[in-house]
């Protein structure tokens, strides 16, 4: 039996690779003389360094820069090239960098992303791949674009406050007088668009520590955000998809950045040869920290499981937690909504191994 593993990271808690590596263990002890081939897999958002390191080879490098509330840090990025550089938003801006007390969407921002690009075009890139997924920010990019010297202005002609909660108040966008010579490719984690029932607001600030009440004020903001782009930068880009991705920070990619915006997981499945893997396999393991509603919305291991159907080829998902429907055919492994830890995964994966004989 040819099985192809191919997990993403369990947010907050295990690396792709270590999952890949706990499911192949498991795998081996009840098919002792399966062939197993691991990749890791990212979206966009926590492990596109490693996935594309893995597919690509570089070096990695740290950049000083700044956390969602501005405070000092350094930041992992891959160069790929002497001018192609790979960063990863969450390193920046991401959900992992704050204590649960400090998720604040409504003041945590982008800034650390825009200091990012800017030091890596300092230092001769002129190519960026921008990862976006698993920020703990809402404020449509405007950090980032702060960072490299956008103005967003109220009635006042005074700067806006960093986050997305000062983006109610917006009346004025200003373009810098210099811009950095960068092309970036953006790869969204989700297809959602900025606004309504799927988008930045609505279906992922509650995960960043958003209250209803902050999640109308974010909704509103990033409206106005829209509103204001649309007048200001003559783009309309309400119901672009991956827009929504990493709290709005895919459109301000395309808002700030005149950056190509793509699907994250069509890009990955691309750079890491998962096609010709899927073909020479009986049986693809996949995993995520959580299956739930936003797993439809464009997150790779739905794409792997789809192209495994296509293919006909079994799939498994494991999965800390499942809370929402899986393809019909689908089989899962559940941790029943414990976070899962290597050894559990190996175990489980063994016994239902075992179990389908």
């Amino acid at each position: 039996m040819r099985v192809l593993v191919c997990p993403t990271a369990f947010k907050e808690s295990l690396s792709a690779t270590a999952v890949a590596d706990a499911i192949a263990a498991g795998v081996r002890r009840a098919v002792p003389d399966a062939g197993v081939r691991t990749l890791s897999l990212s979206d966009g958002g926590s492990g596109l360094i490693e996935t594309l390191a893995a597919a690509k080879g570089g070096r990695q490098t740290r950049v000083s820069t700044t956390d969602p509330l501005g405070r000092p840090i350094e930041a992992r990025v891959l160069w790929t090239a002497a001018d192609e550089v790979v960063i990863e938003s969450a390193e920046a801006c991401g959900l992992h960098l704050l204590a649960p007390d400090e998720r604040t969407p409504l003041r945590t921002a982008t800034d650390g992303v825009g200091l990012l690009l800017e030091r890596c075009a300092a230092d001769g890139a002129r190519r960026a791949i921008l990862g976006l997924g698993g920020s703990a920010t809402v404020d449509g990019g405007t950090g980032m674009a702060r960072a490299l010297n956008w103005r967003f202005l109220d009635r006042e002609g005074r700067d806006l406050e960093p986050g997305g909660g000062a983006l109610t108040e917006l009346a004025l966008i200003e373009r810098p007088s210099l811009r950095i010579p960068l092309s970036v490719t953006a790869l969204a984690d989700v297809r959602s668009p900025l606004l309504g029932p799927d988008g930045a607001a609505r279906r992922f600030a509650p995960q960043k520590g958003a209250s209803p009440q902050d999640v109308d004020r974010l909704e509103l903001g990033l409206t106005r955000l829209a509103d204001v782009a649309a007048r200001d930068l003559g783009l309309d880009v309400r119901d672009l998809p991956g827009t929504g991705a990493a709290g709005g920070l895919g459109v301000g990619c395309l808002l700030f950045l005149d950056a190509e915006l793509v699907q994250g997981a069509d890009y990955l499945l691309a750079a890491s040869g998962f096609e010709a893997a899927l073909a020479d396999a009986d049986l693809l393991i996949t995993g995520e920290g959580a299956w739930d509603a936003t797993s439809g919305l464009g997150k790779i291991t739905r794409v792997a499981v789809a192209r495994a159907e296509a293919a006909g080829v079994p799939a498994v998902l494991v999965s800390g937690r499942i809370e929402g429907p899986v393809p019909a055919g689908l089989e899962t492994i559940s941790g029943d909504g414990n976070w899962l830890d290597p050894e559990a995964i190996s175990r489980l994966v063994e016994e239902h191994l075992r179990a389908r004989g």
